[in-house]
Order: structure tokens, then sequence, then C-alpha cells
């Protein structure tokens, strides 16, 4: 380091409003002031920053659990090229134990998006699951980054589906506290799996 230059900081937020890696101060108190039990870190190094947000994933859910009033939901979605078909698979966990939700969806705004389609429509039927279980909390755990940053205004809605999606959000988020939380795709998370093959089993694909 010469003449005073200053070394980058990579702010890793693990558990946070949008789970992620941000390059400034503000950026990353916007995800984590005020938010219940956030995780974040500086770090000089990218990789290191990536590996806080991403390798602890187990350890994030054991932190997260549910109660009389707190639901957890790992959602996904699948596509299937052949039929132009996309599906969602959800598990809750609940205080008394897991439920699993999977279903083949029909949605001409969406099918194009394929997979993302499917985890779009998980996560909005684990709003829908809440709010009638009388829920106050809800923590979606998804591996699309869209299924928060649409709700949250970062990701422009430029979709009908998306907009649909947006505006369910926006009508619902007063009723039901939502957090999104960010997990890696096929990183042998359980619940995430299991979200994954039951999606696929909407569709017939093994």
């Amino acid at each position: 380091m010469y003449g005073g230059e200053k070394m980058k900081k990579y702010y890793a937020v693990r558990i946070g409003r949008v789970p992620g890696i941000y390059e400034t101060w503000n950026e990353c108190k916007a995800q984590v002031h005020g938010f219940a039990s956030a995780s974040y870190k500086s770090f000089t190094n990218r990789e290191e920053a990536l590996s806080f947000v991403n390798g602890n994933e187990n350890r994030q859910c054991k932190k997260i659990c549910p109660d009389k009033e707190t639901l957890l939901a790992y959602v996904d979605g699948s596509y299937n090229a052949a039929s132009h078909e996309f599906s969602y698979g959800i598990v809750y966990l609940r205080e008394d134990g897991e439920e699993v939700e999977a279903k083949k969806v029909e949605d001409p705004s969406l099918v194009d998006m394929r997979n993302v389609a499917g985890e779009i429509k998980g996560a909005e039927m684990a709003m829908r699951y809440a709010l009638k279980n009388q829920y106050k909390k809800l923590y979606i755990f998804h591996d699309y980054e869209g299924i928060a940053k649409w709700c949250t205004g970062e990701w422009k809605t430029n979709k009908e589906g998306t907009r649909a999606y947006r505006n369910f959000f926006e009508k619902i988020k007063h009723q039901l506290e939502v957090h999104f939380v960010k997990v890696v795709a096929h990183t042998n998370i359980k619940y995430n799996d299991m979200a994954d093959a039951l999606a696929k089993s909407a569709l017939g694909i093994q």
C-alpha cells in the first residue's frame, strides 16, 4: 500500500435483509441496521467475504428458529423444457414440525423465466400460508436473489409476473414481517435440497 492508498473493503452480510457482499458501509448498514440477529463482517479479500456469506448456512439456520409466531420456509422452483411447465417446492419449518408443499403452476406471464418462475410462486405461496396460519414473521430461504430484490425494490419489475409478485408483497407486508435469506443452490443444505426435489417431483422429474 503506497501513498496513503486505502485498502479496499468488502462488507459481508450473512444474516440481514438481503445477505450478500457490499462495497460500502452504508450499503451494508442498510441491510443490518435494526435487523434482529444480524451477522456481518468486513474483509479485505472478496473470497473470504464470499466464504463468510456462503459457507455457514447451517449455522445461520440454527440461529433462526420457528416458534408460535415465526415460520421458516425453504422455497425452490423447477422447469420442464419439454412441456414448458414450471413448479414450486416448499418445506415449512414450524414449531411443531415440518410440512411440505409442491405444485405445478400455469402462468403465461412467468413461464419464460423457467425455474425462477417456480421460485417466485413458491415465495408467494409461503407468504399466503403464513398469513392463513396467523404467523407474524416469515423467513423465506431462497437461492435466486430476485426473490428478495423484486420485493425490496432493488430490482425493477419489468415483467407482468414480477410486477404481480411485487404488488402482492406490497399488499401483505404490513400484515406479515417477511425476511429473505439467500442460500447457495446445490450446496447440500438439507431443506433447500428437499424443496428442489419437491419442485422436480411436481413435474415428474427425477
